[in-house]
């Protein structure tokens, strides 16, 4: 048996329940967080090796150009790498490399800088932004 409703009331209900679903799709929409799923990186940065010079502590002439080689590795692939020279009349600036190895050559200059010792350090970041460790040199310059 069908108990309808009075005729004015029927208008008032369907109207009620609209504004109910409307509400609750309007609700249904709000922003959600994201999955998110951990890198399957290792979490460590990449590693740094000068090759040339090939010792911690190396003395070089004053005026020549001093190469300076190595490399830097990481498995999930290097983005860029930093060489700072502290102590010597130049800078570098970083580069980019997009590799799971990356090789550097560059030549520092010494002009000018007898009786003086320069820092030099070598990182880099891999893609996921992870630092890796320092590799250091320290060049003493004689005349």
């Amino acid at each position: 048996m069908e108990f309808p409703a009075p005729h004015g009331a029927q208008r008032p209900i369907r109207k009620g329940v609209g504004l109910l679903l409307a509400a609750l799709a309007t609700g249904a929409c709000s922003d959600r967080d994201r999955l998110t799923f951990p890198s399957e990186g290792d979490h460590r940065g990449p590693i740094t090796f000068i090759d040339l010079p090939g010792v911690g502590d190396t003395t070089v002439r004053a005026g020549p150009m001093m190469p300076l080689n190595g490399r830097t590795i990481d498995p999930d692939g290097v983005d860029t790498v930093y060489v700072v020279v502290l102590g010597g009349n130049e800078s570098f600036q970083p580069f980019a490399i997009q590799r799971d190895t990356a090789r550097f050559g560059l030549r520092i200059n010494t002009a000018g800088l007898a009786g003086r010792s320069m820092i030099i350090l070598v990182y880099g970041t891999d893609q996921l932004g992870n630092r890796g460790d320092t590799a250091v040199r320290r060049v003493t310059v004689t005349p």
